[in-house]
């Protein structure tokens, strides 16, 4: 599977769009792989690992996020149910899961509902450690400062202003990953 291919069937490769997607998803993946080789002990699927970290963020052109170049009719934190749809359709409904399942640190059907997010009412937590590899490395890296990776305060910051929840599982996913 080549995901930059797929991608290029949603995005033209000569737009600022795409160009942000590739370049935030190359940071996020580096990572995961530099995060899975640290770990050993985890035996993560690497390939699966590249393969689903540059799909992670696939749907964002049906968001509405202008400062991204997104301008689409949905708000952005349908983005990862929306490309969850488009790798499920593509053939891969692992990657699809990854898809789904990165934002923020996750979502609880509790949270979504008790939030009123405009996503549908299933739990989106990150389950295998691939999934979890993925969604911390994203915290990373913003899609407006690409080489600048975001300090542990600063993603802490962002995760609180949602839920202490996001805040917390991120502290313990650095103990683990970090």
């Amino acid at each position: 599977m080549d995901p930059i291919k797929i991608i290029e069937k949603y995005y033209d490769k000569n737009s600022n769009l795409y160009n942000i997607l590739v370049r935030h998803s190359i940071k996020v993946c580096d990572k995961a792989l530099m995060i899975a080789d640290k770990h050993p002990e985890l035996h993560v699927d690497r390939k699966f690992i590249k393969e689903a970290s540059m799909l992670h963020d696939i749907g964002i052109f049906k968001t509405n996020a202008p400062d991204i170049e997104c301008y689409g009719s949905h708000e952005y934190i349908e983005h990862g149910y929306l490309g969850s749809e488009i790798v499920f359709n593509e053939g891969y409904p692992r990657h699809a899961l990854v898809c789904e399942r990165h934002t923020g640190m996750g979502l609880t059907l509790e949270w979504i509902i008790q939030s009123n997010l405009p996503v549908p009412h299933r739990d989106m937590m990150p389950v295998s450690v691939e999934e979890q590899i993925i969604c911390y490395a994203d915290k990373f890296y913003s899609k407006t400062k690409f080489d600048k990776e975001q300090s542990i305060e600063k993603i802490l910051s962002k995760l609180s202003k949602y839920d202490e929840n996001q805040a917390r599982k991120f502290i313990q996913w650095n103990e683990r990953f970090g």
